[in-house]
Parts: C-alpha cells; sequence; structure tokens
C-alpha cells in the first residue's frame, strides 16, 4: 500500500516561503479561500487564524504549494499529490538542515538559474563539483538549504 504524503517546512513567515518556492518550482500557490469563508460562515473558525495573500482569504499559520498537474480537492484546495506545505513557528532556523530539495535545472541551465533564484531571494552558499555532478548549493530566504543541479 503507498501513502501520501507531503514535506512540511517550519518557517517564520509561511507565505513568504510558499510564494519563493511557488517561484522556484513553478507550482501555484493553494487556493484555501472556499474553505476558510465557508468554516468562517460555520464559527468553526476565528478571523484571527486567517490573513489576506493574494487577495484572497489564507491561513494566517500555513501556506502550501502544489505541482501543478496533480490532482487537489476543489473544495479546500488541498494538493493531493506533489506539495509543500510551510508552517510558522515561532523561533528562526538555527542549525543544518537534515533534509533538503534538490532543483533540477541540468547542467547548460544550473548557473542560470542559481542566478534566477538570487533574484528571488535565495543565497548561493557555495558550489560542489566532484566527479558525480556539479551543483549550487543554496539556501532560501529564511536560510533552508537546497541545491541547484
Amino acid at each position: 500500500m503507498t501513502l501520501h504524503w507531503k514535506l512540511v517546512i517550519d518557517a517564520t513567515d509561511p507565505h513568504a516561503q510558499a510564494d519563493f518556492w511557488a517561484l522556484t518550482l513553478g507550482y501555484p500557490v493553494e487556493d484555501h479561500s472556499a474553505l476558510i469563508e465557508r468554516l468562517l460562515t460555520l464559527g468553526a473558525v476565528s478571523e484571527e487564524a486567517t490573513v489576506e495573500s493574494h487577495g484572497r482569504r489564507a491561513w494566517r499559520d500555513l501556506a502550501a504549494v502544489r505541482h501543478p498537474d496533480d490532482p487537489y480537492e476543489e473544495e479546500s484546495g488541498t494538493g493531493l499529490g506533489r506539495r509543500l506545505l510551510f508552517q510558522r513557528v515561532p523561533e528562526p532556523k538555527t542549525g543544518k538542515n537534515r533534509l533538503h530539495l534538490d532543483v533540477h535545472a541540468g547542467p547548460e541551465r544550473r548557473d542560470a538559474e542559481a542566478a534566477r533564484l538570487e533574484g528571488l531571494g535565495a543565497t548561493r552558499l557555495h558550489k560542489v563539483e566532484q566527479p558525480g555532478g556539479t551543483w549550487w548549493v543554496m539556501a532560501d530566504p529564511e536560510g533552508n538549504e537546497f541545491c541547484v543541479q
């Protein structure tokens, strides 16, 4: 039996992180506004649990991006496939990642992609050149390391 999964990433600003990774990967930011409006109408959630993002109601402490070709629940806007969920935490990142994403641009586009991501707020940390390949180690706007191969 296979299981559905999502990668959850702690963030001090989940909406900014979702925007960065949406632009990085070409994923849409999930739209949960219909679900939120329904829950507000029912009194199941408070206004304080929400913010406005991209001109629509969003969860204050959660934001997600999903692969554009994967299925999603129309009622809730929640992706059912490849998905990154950013959840608000009070503390900033303090140590090295134990898990990271590799963004595959290909050798011919690697440097241009790293430059594009710098323009979105990423930081180039260092270049790795090994017999098995070459890649850039970068950090997203909150300091989470990832690689551009």
